[in-house]
């Protein structure tokens, strides 16, 4: 029987996307501490558990072929500090986009041959042809895919019996217990809470264009306006589905496209919202910026202080740099944790 040019067409992308997925090892099992008080186990189900009482704790990151490498990562670090790993719920947003459907499940069961007993879903971004239309050009390509937009959609992607979830980038990994980073404090109405860096030069994330014009730059009037970086942060879901939120970063982001108001991606409109309005996380929950800055990706040492977290924000990946056998110091840390590499000393224990 003969087949379409086009029934081949899509045959062949598919099995492609399926081809590009490496084989990952199997990360060694964690179990809760006796000593921790946990919920039972979750069941390793890719959507029953996601309503479960007994989720400890949720986190949501990104799922798609580009940064699987950095995600599995991420989640093996979880895992590994946990003080309760097999009451931890995943929340997967991969991209729903025609070329990236073909993937969605062989990225699903990547995930689940390397973490048999994780219970976590693989949700489709269905906001991401929206975002598509309303995502400017920034200083870095990468910055600019609409998945990297998909935090500002949580509200409305995760089951509404979620309420409070952390996200994480796909290049963190963990040296401490998510659950102290998951019960941070958020009063009153407060949605968002991650560490702050007042020190940072603010006015330098918008344009001159912006900070001229009175109608715009008064949008922080009254406002203790702090940088913080959207790569870590603990979000209360049902605070900002009631806030709307999600159409207000969008109002900023319409802006955006008729007045060049910034240059940096999904981070300028979290700042408009949220700049001066969040609960402010310890500095050790985001040991930012060793990636570099977004051209060079040079090497950067962490920040004075403890570390509970680092984060390669910037351009460059530890991945990218141990495969091109140019590591930074600190990305022999990261590689305690790659799954695609031979076993690293990571165990159970």
């Amino acid at each position: 029987m003969s087949r379409s040019p086009l029934l081949l067409l899509l045959l062949f992308a598919a099995t492609a996307a399926a081809a590009a997925v490496p084989r990952y090892r199997e990360a060694p099992h964690f179990t809760n501490s006796a000593a921790a008080q946990c919920p039972p186990p979750l069941p390793p189900s890719d959507a029953d558990a996601a309503c479960s009482p007994h989720a400890a704790v949720h986190v949501a990151m990104t799922l798609d072929a580009s940064y699987l490498r950095g995600t599995m990562a991420a989640v093996l670090s979880v895992l590994r500090h946990a003080s309760c790993p097999e009451s931890i719920f995943f929340h997967f947003i991969a991209s729903s986009s025609p070329s990236a459907a073909a993937a969605a499940g062989e990225l699903r069961a990547t995930v689940r041959a390397s973490f048999p007993s994780l219970a976590f879903r693989v949700y489709p971004f269905a906001d991401e042809a929206r975002v598509a239309g309303l995502i400017s050009t920034s200083i870095r390509g990468a910055l600019d895919r609409p998945l990297n937009y998909a935090r500002s959609y949580l509200a409305s992607t995760l089951p509404t019996c979620v309420r409070r979830v952390v996200y994480l980038d796909s290049d963190v990994v963990l040296t401490d217990d998510i659950a102290a980073l998951a019960a941070t404090p958020l009063p009153e109405t407060t949605a968002v809470a991650a560490p702050e860096y007042c020190g940072a030069n603010f006015t330098a994330y918008f344009t001159p264009g912006f900070w001229a014009s009175p109608a715009l730059s008064s949008a922080f009037a009254g406002r203790k306006a702090c940088y913080f970086n959207t790569g870590v942060m603990v979000l209360d879901l049902a605070r900002w589905r009631r806030a709307g939120y999600t159409a207000q970063i969008e109002e900023w982001m319409e802006l955006q496209k008729r007045v060049r108001i910034y240059e940096l991606g999904s981070l300028p409109p979290f700042l408009l919202v949220f700049a001066g309005r969040i609960a402010s996380v310890d500095h050790r929950w985001n040991q930012h910026g060793l990636g570099g800055d977004n051209y060079r990706g040079l090497c950067r040492g962490l920040h004075a202080g403890a570390v509970s977290l680092l984060h390669w924000s910037g351009k460059g990946k530890p991945w990218d740099r141990l495969d091109a056998g140019r590591p930074c110091p600190l990305d022999a840390v990261w590689a305690k944790y790659d799954l695609l590499r031979p076993a690293a000393g990571i165990d159970s224990s």
